[in-house]
């Protein structure tokens, strides 16, 4: 399993030094949330701080966008250095036009789910994304506590992009740490994002790597 650790969990002050260390541990992916306050009850990053801290690390930048009009920032995003664009479909743009757009820019698009939208509401785009993330909290905050009740939805969209004949990525996001990753790994998810579960560990690059071989158990 691919690990993507959640700079919303990272020290702000000093988060390229954060972005080195995680890098250094062994992590595939950065995962960047982006709050407006509107969308979820939160505000946090947007796209000069993402390109502020792009130089600090070659791996793929996995940007999350938690705001009502995603469509209205891709280009902003991906000039500021984003590999992988994932959007809501609660959100209020269109989700196909987002789609489209984000491919426009050479980018990876990707949907995201809160808990209380079925897996069926990203069927009709499986065919176009990446990725789709299955977030298993509420989003707006870290540390909360992970849903295991969310599993079903991530076997149900990987069972219909298979029998589609459909190579994509299934990520989950929220309280992922070693003591529930086992539940992800059997669900078959592709991709973990583990922000407190990564950086308030003793040992990152054990917290990492315990992470990516849980589905070799």
């Amino acid at each position: 399993m691919k690990v993507a650790p959640s700079l919303l969990s990272c020290d702000f002050s000093k988060m390229g030094e954060e972005i080195i260390r995680v890098d250094k541990a062994g992590a595939d992916l950065i995962h960047l949330d982006v709050m407006d306050g509107h969308f979820v009850p939160n505000l946090t990053i947007g796209p000069a701080i993402v390109k502020a801290v792009r130089p600090y690390t070659k791996l793929p930048f996995d940007v999350h966008l938690m705001i009502d009009y995603p469509l209205d920032y891709i280009d902003a995003f991906a000039d500021a250095g984003a590999d992988i664009i994932t959007f809501h479909l609660e959100s209020m743009s269109d989700p196909n036009l987002t789609i489209e757009k984000i491919k426009s820019r050479g980018l990876k698009p990707g949907v995201v789910i809160k808990p209380g939208t079925s897996a069926e509401a990203v069927y009709p785009y499986l065919d176009r994304v990446y990725m789709v993330l299955v977030m298993t909290v509420e989003p707006g905050f870290g540390g909360q506590a992970f849903m295991e009740d969310m599993m079903p939805k991530v076997v149900a969209i990987k069972k219909e992009a298979e029998k589609r004949g459909l190579d994509i990525l299934v990520e989950v996001d929220g309280g992922i740490s070693e003591k529930t990753v086992d539940h992800a790994a059997k669900a078959g998810v592709d991709i973990c994002v583990s922000g407190t579960g990564i950086f308030k560990a003793e040992d990152t690059a054990e917290a990492v790597r315990i992470l990516q071989n849980s589905d070799k158990n």
